[in-house]
């Protein structure tokens, strides 16, 4: 079955191509290849100021950069987020990213008691790909996948997306070329599957 799919390209670093370019590209024509549809948020080319305080971030309304993102992640059925393992998280950008995005009103509501927020993302899935310098394993046994977690629970479950896959890329520099064409095939296939 054809999904709509959003891919949130997490790297911070709007003035070279990465790896997680190439897996975004790749994860891309995997959707296309299944006959899926897909969009795409490359999170360095946007501009928007962080959040400083709880009134910004519950009442001002959001910059057009962000409106746009918002109107993609509404529009899929499934995300896609990939982005390096800065000291055990994500990147203060992408960080920023989802503060900006996933706002009362748009990724949740408060109830009348303002205790028990309702969900507005639920029906939607995610695969999570993180690339780091570490050995995965390292990063799932001794880290305890910490920042993975952060976002698979406190961001994205805070909100109602499931489940929420991942995949983790270690040993990143490390890569062989044939590792490096491995991890792009595996990208295409996921997304060939929608998954």
């Amino acid at each position: 079955m054809a999904k709509r799919i959003t891919i949130i390209q997490g790297h911070p670093d709007a003035q070279a191509r990465h790896f997680d370019h190439a897996l975004a590209d790749e994860y891309a024509k995997g959707c296309e290849d299944g006959g899926h549809e897909v969009r795409r948020i490359e999170v360095a080319q946007l501009q928007f100021p962080l959040l400083r305080t709880k009134e910004e971030f519950e009442k001002d309304r959001p910059p057009d950069s962000i409106r746009e993102a918002q109107d993609a992640i509404a529009w899929a059925d499934h995300l896609v987020i990939i982005y390096p393992l800065w000291f055990g998280s994500m990147p203060a950008l992408l960080d920023a990213f989802f503060e900006q995005t996933f706002r009362p009103g748009f990724a949740f509501e408060y109830d009348e008691s303002g205790r028990f927020p309702k969900k507005r993302l639920t029906g939607k899935s995610a695969r999570i790909v993180v690339t780091m310098g570490m050995p995965a394993f390292v990063y799932r046994w001794f880290f305890l996948s910490h920042g993975l977690k952060n976002l698979q629970r406190n961001i994205l479950g805070f909100c109602g997306i499931s489940p929420v896959r991942s995949t983790l890329i270690g040993s990143i520099e490390g890569l062989t070329e044939r590792q490096r064409d491995d991890w792009l095939d595996e990208a295409r296939g996921l997304g060939q599957l929608g998954r």
